[in-house]
């Protein structure tokens, strides 16, 4: 499904560790300059939601977003411009200046 990072593992740890039902969950929706965007909220997994565990960690991928990001990879950025979680994704056919946004590669 995704990949994910030891540095996005890291920062996820820090977060959410205490609470074991707690994960990152990555959408798309529409919007953005590219025209599809990633949402990435903390909380609970919701039905339908595909799950990525790796080292005790949970990772929520929303059912009708997975087909946008099977193969990508979640990593964790924290430099002083651009700090947070980013998705590095083979499925984008071009991205926004700031990576929140893409355009889906034609199938």
């Amino acid at each position: 499904m995704i990949k994910v990072t030891e540095n996005a593992l890291r920062q996820l740890h820090a977060i959410a560790a205490p609470n074991l039902e707690t994960g990152l969950r990555i959408a798309v929706g529409k919007g953005g300059c590219s025209g599809l965007h990633y949402e990435m909220t903390l909380g609970a997994g919701r039905a339908g939601d595909e799950v990525v565990e790796r080292d005790g960690l949970r990772f929520f991928i929303e059912g009708a977003s997975v087909e946008f990001l099977r193969g990508a990879t979640l990593d964790y950025n924290d430099a002083l411009t651009g700090a947070g979680f980013q998705i590095v994704n083979p499925n984008a056919a071009r991205t926004c200046g700031c990576g929140s946004s893409f355009e889906p590669a034609k199938q």
